[in-house]
Parts: C-alpha cells; sequence; structure tokens
C-alpha cells in the first residue's frame, strides 16, 4: 500500500465499522439481534484504535499535532467505553430500544470523533511518517492484530 493510501485505507475503516454498527441497529427493527456480528464489528474498531494509539499517534503526537492527538485519545477513551457497554447488553439480551438507543450514541461519539480525526490526523499519515512507520501502518491495516487484552489508554473513566 503506497504511503498516500494510508489515509483513504483509515477512512474505509471507519466506514466498514459505522456500517456493521448501522447493519446491526437496522436489523433490530426486523427483531435481529446478531450479537456476535455486533462483537465482531466492535473488535475492528478496538484493533482500528490500538492502531491509531500503538502506531499512528506517538509518531505525530509532538508538534503541531500534540492538542489533536490528546483530543482523539480521549475520545477513545469514551469510545471504548461506550462500545463495551454496548456489547455487554447485546450480549446480556437487552431490549431493542435500550440496545438501539446504545448503537446510536455509539455511532454518533464515531461521527464527532471521525469529524476531526479524518481532515486533521489522517492526512498526516500520508505526508508525514517515516517510510518505516508508513509501512508498520500499511501491514497492521493488511493484517495486524490486537495483541489479547490491550485496552485503550483511556478505557477507564
Amino acid at each position: 500500500m503506497p504511503d498516500a493510501a494510508l489515509s483513504a485505507a483509515l477512512e474505509r475503516a471507519h466506514l466498514q465499522i459505522e456500517e456493521g454498527i448501522s447493519a446491526f441497529v437496522e436489523g433490530l427493527q426486523d427483531g435481529s439481534v446478531d450479537a456476535d456480528g455486533l462483537s465482531a464489528t466492535l473488535a475492528e474498531l478496538r484493533r482500528h484504535i490500538y492502531l491509531e494509539e500503538q502506531l499512528l499517534f506517538p509518531t505525530i503526537s509532538a508538534g503541531p499535532h500534540m492538542m489533536a492527538v490528546f483530543g482523539m485519545v480521549r475520545g477513545h477513551g469514551a469510545i471504548w467505553r461506550t462500545m463495551n457497554a454496548f456489547d455487554d447488553l447485546a450480549h446480556a439480551g437487552a431490549d431493542h430500544a435500550t440496545l438501539r438507543a446504545a448503537g446510536r450514541r455509539l455511532l454518533d461519539q464515531l461521527a464527532a470523533h471521525n469529524k476531526v480525526e479524518e481532515p486533521v490526523i489522517y492526512p498526516v499519515a500520508d505526508t508525514g511518517l517515516a517510510p518505516e512507520v508508513a509501512a508498520e501502518v500499511a501491514e497492521f491495516l493488511a493484517a495486524g492484530q490486537m495483541p489479547r487484552g490491550w485496552t485503550c489508554a483511556r478505557s477507564a473513566a
């Protein structure tokens, strides 16, 4: 994957995650509760947050992007807590209204987060990473695995 494609690949990951969550919420209208499908989507979201916090952000957290990265990490914590609660509700058999509200809450958080991350942080992935870091990000996007038990920096309230 050429360096210039990193921002596009990161944005595609956002879209796929949002589509997975939306599909779960839409399925509730038909009486479907695909808790395992939701868990798979949320695992991708966790993996995506791992990639950002462990590979992308450390390289760009100094200098002009320091405050933006700080905000993204803080946002990841809120997203992490919401997605864990949503996943728990789906597996506990919560009613559809509760699940729908939890799904919309997570989608709203992601939309607000991505509104900043995509135009401010992701362009740096195309132009501001050392070649070896860009290659590591590309490799992780293609096939990387988050270490078992890893949690984001701000996962605790």
